[in-house]
């Protein structure tokens, strides 16, 4: 029976319910009244229930689907301006003990090479990201607890905090590893990460059972649930998401969203942020294997009905995508983005070792200055701010700023601050340029008077004086 305040998984993510909503959203598909009346209740940036989205996402009309574009566009616009967020994925090791089907981590993979890094190595990394400009990482592991356990991470992450190097530091590390214990996620919380993120992979517990015959990750119930662990922890900032193809993409999309929902209704924080990354090429894993694989033209829905249905959240596309699909669906409602990615235990510093240990293709292999340089091209202010979770703005807080739309009144002005300190210590010259123009462009849309003078004055010690790490 489906209770979505239930913390049982098959309870809160009930098969019988994701039917039953998938069959309602073919039913009314082109019920266009109710359509309507789902788009006037998105208009009023509170969100939607997995039903009404489902519904949105079913739609086949061309002038509906502009419709929810046009919205999804308008909400980004609302709650995150033109700001993306930057980031990049750090992989710490990649020993893993299961058994999924769509990872080339797994046990059986004799071919990639297996590495972990040593606090030396990590040194060396973040030195090479520090000076791309970075200042958010999402580490990465894969599952083994004894070569990978719980102290090794959190020996990381004091090694990646301590690190300054010339105006460079790591201001947050995310950390995307496996589901743990309550008592490991509170270490985790001690350690000062900022987002723990998890992907489901699919929502489908025959699915992903098939995906995952062996190893830990094997227990469905386990995994699902390892957000209310994480909560329980102390963690209230957490990342979810799902790997489109594995399954079919529409019953992982309720699945998602009905996810999202228990987290609101226990624990009144729904996910910080929703990955949505697609089943791609890696070593010893071929895509076309998977009939479920999407096309350009879904994703771009997904992403836009995510947006309509969950305004409050961040979204997140990797690397994974190429330029042309991030350049689309960052319009629809992506808010953050990795640049410069490397998936490979020990890519970012100079030497590494050439075996691949890639977890999966990067389909955007620019660097970070030529990434920045683009969204600026586009018209975005890339951003490299922490300052939410540094000022302790995160679970129901932060959620109550981004809600009521406040959060702007932080968040544009923080995000210039970063895209001055990027622009004065790692960007190249036509890069510099275009930020420039864009900070004198921006600067005058600040509404407070005493923000915007702030920021003048911030911006203008980081020019003259060098001083850094300015944020309100």
């Amino acid at each position: 029976m489906y209770d979505v305040k239930s913390k049982k998984a098959t309870e809160f993510i009930d098969d019988g319910e994701i039917q039953a909503t998938l069959q309602y959203a073919i039913e009314h598909k082109a019920d266009f009244p109710l359509i309507d009346q789902i788009l006037e209740k998105a208009a009023t940036y509170k969100g939607l229930s997995h039903r009404e989205a489902m519904v949105l996402l079913e739609c086949e009309d061309p002038a509906y689907i502009e419709k929810i574009f046009q919205l999804a566009m308008e909400i980004k616009q609302r709650n995150y301006g033109n700001r993306i967020v930057m980031f990049a994925p750090l992989y710490l090791s990649n020993y893993c003990v299961n058994g999924c089907r769509y990872c080339p981590y797994h046990a059986k993979n004799k071919h990639i090479a297996r590495r972990q890094l040593s606090q030396e190595e990590i040194v060396q990394e973040v030195l090479a990201l520090q000076d791309m400009g970075h200042k958010r990482l999402a580490l990465e592991t894969g599952e083994d607890p004894v070569r990978c356990p719980i102290d090794y991470v959190l020996e990381s992450i004091k090694t990646i905090y301590s690190i300054k190097h010339k105006n460079g530091a790591i201001r947050r590390v995310n950390v995307n590893i496996a589901a743990t214990t309550v008592e490991n996620y509170r270490k985790l919380k001690e350690a000062g990460i900022g987002t723990y993120i998890l992907f489901q992979e699919t929502y489908n517990k025959e699915a992903y059972e098939y995906l995952h015959p062996t190893g830990p990750k094997s227990d469905y119930a386990y995994h699902t649930e390892a957000m209310d662990r994480a909560m329980e922890g102390g963690i209230d900032d957490v990342g979810c998401g799902v790997l489109f193809g594995l399954n079919l993409y529409k019953y992982d999309f309720v699945g998602l969203l009905i996810h999202a929902e228990h987290l609101e209704a226990v624990y009144n924080c729904g996910p910080h942020t929703i990955s949505v990354p697609r089943i791609c090429p890696a070593d010893d894993i071929d895509p076309a294997e998977y009939s479920n694989a999407i096309s350009d033209e879904i994703f771009e829905k997904i992403v836009a009905v995510l947006r309509v249905a969950v305004p409050y959240t961040g979204m997140i596309i990797s690397t994974r995508e190429s330029q042309r699909s991030r350049e689309k669906v960052l319009r629809l409602g992506v808010s953050q983005i990795s640049g410069a990615s490397r998936t490979s235990v020990g890519g970012y510093a100079e030497g590494a070792p050439e075996e691949d240990s890639s977890q999966f293709e990067v389909s955007d292999n620019r660097t970070l200055d030529e990434v920045v340089n683009w969204l600026l091209e586009l018209g975005y202010i890339p951003s490299f701010c922490t300052a939410c979770y540094r000022e302790g703005r995160t679970g129901d807080r932060f959620m109550s700023l981004v809600k009521t739309g406040q959060i702007a009144n932080c968040c544009q002005p923080n995000a210039l601050m970063t895209l001055k300190e990027y622009l004065e210590d790692y960007a190249s010259p036509d890069t510099k340029a275009k930020g420039e123009a864009m900070i004198q462009q921006t600067i005058p849309l600040i509404p407070n008077e005493k923000v915007r003078r702030l920021t003048l004055e911030h911006l203008k010690a980081m020019e003259q004086e060098g001083v850094r790490d300015f944020r309100f």
